[in-house]
């Protein structure tokens, strides 16, 4: 009976969960603040309690989800008409590094340690700081990167041309296994598969770690490396 009860209660805290999760909006998974990133915490929290919990006072902590979804909301409201309550409740963006120029003094008000940065300027497929014009570190802890004008890559736009859309490509092997829906998708069958990895001296397609295919049926074979790359060279 104790755990009919917690299966109860268990599937009542998913439902009022998902229906404040509703309220809220997808706002706490594209842009988690710090305060909403607390918030989503304390309400899981308490529907965890409430899922767990072996008395018979449901109502308190259904009470306290509903008030911490409407103060979200509330928030959400005053940070959308009041640029100085953003600026309060969401922080301010921060600039990094700006023509040549750490700022330290910003990196110390964003706890953010040199190492990470550097990594996250990799990360963005900046491996050397001379190619960045401005790194501004956003409210929500990403970074935003400027490049500089003659790094940037030309655009056809920039050469007045017209380029063919691209379209996504279609993952057919993972980890040496052959994804059979996703190659008939393409057009294409197993036969044509053996003989495309054959002509790239490809014998077995336990060896491929990654293969996709494109819009013009061209496959892009990636083995499998067992040699490990141990150096650290950016530390």
């Amino acid at each position: 009976m104790e755990l009919l009860r917690v299966v109860l209660t268990s599937i009542g805290s998913v439902v009022a969960l998902f229906i404040l999760t509703k309220i809220i909006g997808n706002r706490q998974m594209s842009q988690v603040s710090m305060f909403d990133y607390i918030n989503g915490i304390t309400i899981g929290s308490i529907a965890a309690e409430m899922a767990t919990s072996l008395s018979d006072d449901y109502i308190r902590p259904l009470i306290a989800m509903i008030v911490y979804a409407i103060v979200s909301v509330a928030f959400s409201i005053l940070t959308s008409k009041s640029i100085k309550f953003r600026r309060i409740l969401t922080g301010e963006t921060l600039i990094l590094f700006d023509q040549g120029k750490l700022f330290e003094a910003n990196f110390k008000k964003a706890k953010l340690d040199l190492s990470e940065f550097l990594t996250q300027c990799r990360n963005s497929g900046f491996f050397n700081l001379s190619n960045i014009e401005t790194a501004v570190l956003e409210s929500n802890g990403k970074i935003s990167f400027l490049p500089v004008s003659l790094q940037r890559p030309a655009t056809p736009s920039d050469l007045n041309l017209k380029v063919q859309q691209e379209k996504l490509v279609v993952n057919i092997i993972i980890d040496g296994k052959v994804l059979k829906d996703n190659l008939k998708f393409t057009g294409k069958d197993e036969k044509w598969l053996g003989k495309q990895l054959k002509n790239q001296g490809i014998s077995d397609v336990s060896q491929v770690f990654l293969a996709t295919c494109d819009d013009k049926k061209d496959l892009s074979v990636y083995v499998k490396i067992k040699k490990n790359m141990s150096r650290d060279m950016f530390e």
